[in-house]
């Protein structure tokens, strides 16, 4: 079986994030300094598919590490609509791997013109957006051409923590972001967490996650349909009690993701209803390692299952004679108004 270039990008991940980190640390320290003099009451996200979802993660650190109140945009509500939003006192961060679609850069000019400080985490340096924005904090992904976005989707949470770190002033996030290339060398080693017959004759699951399994959840959802062909639906395990239960009734197959931070026993209690009312669970989750002092931070562990996820469905799609590189009716750079 040839490797696709879906597998190959994947495995780049942690070489990019060390290169990332290495090249971006003053750029990022800059960055930060500029934010903290303007002191934003809020932070306003934009970005589609991938990026979007990589909005989610960032919202979780940002209010989680910073209390500062963080909210994704409406694309339609600038460009369509055409409202200009009151974004005088906000941060404006534009997630985006190319830095080209129209919509983006609609409403990024609308956002400097009422006076909002912008901020691009953007993979193409060249890219209208980077020129367009005040500060610019580059993915350093390399070139991703398989359509199914991994290494620049985690470049980007990795460019969000490293923002955030030095935002707050956070040792033990700035330490951790320092060991992560190397635990997620360890990851691809690992075995795998899904196998063929997990997914072979799946045709509609739910992602459930909390917090930064949450946060996470959109991304996975998307991949199990671009790549495997599977509807997944995303929801928080806070949420799911509110009506979706019922669907395990229908014998519904649950991917569940576990992480042991503040929220794992609520979660779980949710996990273990689905199980009770007949539900199939598949469950992603951190391998630890023998080493204590190499354990992962806490809310870099998304970055560790999403990695070892993107090789396990890789390797499914083509077991089920899928093109992992070629998800029928999809283009890398999707245009948008």
């Amino acid at each position: 079986m040839a490797q696709s270039l879906m597998a190959k990008e994947a495995l780049q991940t942690p070489e990019q994030i060390r290169r990332q980190l290495h090249e971006n640390q003053d750029r990022v320290k800059n960055v930060v300094e500029a934010v903290k003099a303007f002191a934003p009451k809020m932070v306003y996200l934009i970005g589609r598919g991938s990026s979007d979802h990589s909005g989610v993660y960032a919202k979780y650190l940002i209010e989680t590490e910073l209390g500062i109140p963080v909210c994704a945009a409406a694309p339609s509500v600038s460009t369509l609509f055409g409202k200009a939003l009151q974004l005088q006192h906000a941060l404006v961060i534009c997630i985006s791997q190319s830095g080209r679609s129209p919509d983006i850069l609609h409403q990024v000019t609308q956002a400097k013109q009422v006076g909002a400080m912008c901020l691009a985490l953007v993979n193409d340096e060249s890219s209208p957006l980077a020129d367009l924005v005040d500060h610019v904090i580059p993915l350093k992904a390399g070139p991703e051409k398989a359509v199914a976005a991994t290494k620049s989707f985690l470049c980007t949470l990795s460019a969000i923590a490293s923002l955030v770190a030095v935002w707050s002033d956070s040792q033990p996030l700035w330490d951790g972001l320092q060991a992560l290339p190397k635990q997620l060398e360890s990851v691809v080693g690992q075995e795998s967490q899904l196998k063929l017959g997990d997914l072979k004759d799946l045709r509609h699951c739910v992602v459930l996650g909390r917090g930064f399994g949450y946060a996470i959840s959109r991304e996975l959802a998307l991949k199990l349909k671009e790549v495997c062909s599977i509807h997944a639906e995303a929801f928080s395990s806070a949420e799911f009690l509110h009506g979706p239960i019922t669907l395990v009734a229908k014998k519904l197959t649950l991917v569940n993701i576990e992480i042991e931070d503040e929220t794992f026993e609520h979660h779980k209690k949710q996990v273990d209803e689905v199980i009770r009312r007949g539900g199939k669970v598949l469950s992603l989750q951190y391998v630890r390692l023998d080493m204590p002092q190499e354990q992962i931070h806490q809310r870099l562990i998304p970055l560790a299952i999403m990695l070892r996820f993107y090789l396990d469905i890789e390797s499914i799609a083509q077991q089920m004679g899928l093109n992992p590189d070629e998800p029928t009716g999809l283009n890398k750079v999707t245009q948008t108004l």
